[in-house]
């Protein structure tokens, strides 16, 4: 198979943060289940949501309330749900969840789903944020709810094609996304919630040149809208799905929910990386000063 048809899910959501923590998941997976059949409908093959899909980005605040939020993965009940729709889709689902592992240890996590309903493994995110955003008190306190990921930078094959995953904050380091392409992925999903103001315009600059530094497709994944009571910016949609020549195959508006498709092409990352040799070319004898530094 050359082609395969992608879907990236960009949506808003519109709960309040004061609601209870049950409501967020309710609301939000019914929507996502809804955006997910559209996909199918629109031929999607592999179909990855956004950050944490099933609520608001809630690491705006440090809230002990939404630890609530976090499941096991795979035998958490969203994992099962989704196992189970993907199967009846016959849909790879890249699925962000909030991951708790045993009493109390927690993981920004993305959870890959075969067309088949089996899971695959999980990724999670391995760069954590920590850091005021403005007025208000909001940030991104990641530390204060996740645990850098420790399942290295595994790609999953799939029915369709050899996916991997890298989340949000992850893209701006350059290291895990070329492990991601040793590791033989043809395809990486960056599930994201950012905002508009200092990094926006790094967007569309650092994901394709991860595409082109490494021979594979990339599909970046944004929330929209705005999140009371946070209001610490705009997410600003635009999700996209970027070819290994640095070309937008298609892309998402700023403000709507929405299902983004494009194609993919195998034939493609193989004519690129025969013409741009950077895996043959790399010096990895070199890179020891690196650990050091």
């Amino acid at each position: 198979m050359d082609a395969v048809t992608i879907g990236l899910i960009q949506a808003r959501h519109e709960l309040h943060g004061d609601e209870p923590v049950a409501a967020h998941k309710a609301h939000a997976i019914e929507k996502h289940e809804r955006l997910l059949r559209e996909a199918k409908a629109k031929g999607a093959q592999i179909v990855s949501l956004q950050e944490i899909f099933y609520g608001p980005y809630f690491c705006a605040e440090q809230t002990a309330k939404w630890y609530d939020a976090a499941e096991e993965v795979p035998n958490g009940p969203t994992t099962q749900r989704f196992m189970a729709l993907a199967k009846e889709l016959g849909l790879v689902v890249v699925l962000p969840v909030y991951e708790r592992e045993g009493i109390a240890t927690y993981y920004n996590t993305a959870a890959v789903i075969d067309a088949d309903g089996t899971y695959l493994g999980k990724y999670r995110k391995h760069h954590i944020p920590h850091v005021g955003a403005g007025g208000g008190g909001c940030g991104f306190w990641e530390k204060y709810y996740f645990k850098p990921g420790n399942v290295g930078y595994p790609v999953f094959d799939t029915a369709f094609a050899k996916v991997g995953v890298y989340i949000c904050y992850d893209r701006h380091f350059p290291e895990g996304a070329r492990a991601l392409g040793l590791n033989g992925a043809e395809i990486v999903f960056n599930p994201s919630a950012t905002v508009s103001g200092t990094s926006e315009y790094l967007w569309k600059l650092e994901q394709p040149a991860h595409a082109v530094a490494n021979g594979y497709y990339v599909g970046a994944i944004n929330r929209v809208g705005f999140e009371a009571p946070w209001n610490m910016g705009e997410f600003y949609g635009q999700s996209y799905l970027v070819d290994p020549r640095g070309g937008f195959v298609a892309t998402g508006s700023r403000d709507r929910d929405e299902v983004v498709v494009g194609e993919m092409s195998k034939s493609l990352i193989r004519e690129v990386r025969e013409s741009w040799q950077f895996y043959r070319d790399r010096r990895p004898e070199t890179y020891e000063e690196l650990t050091r530094l």
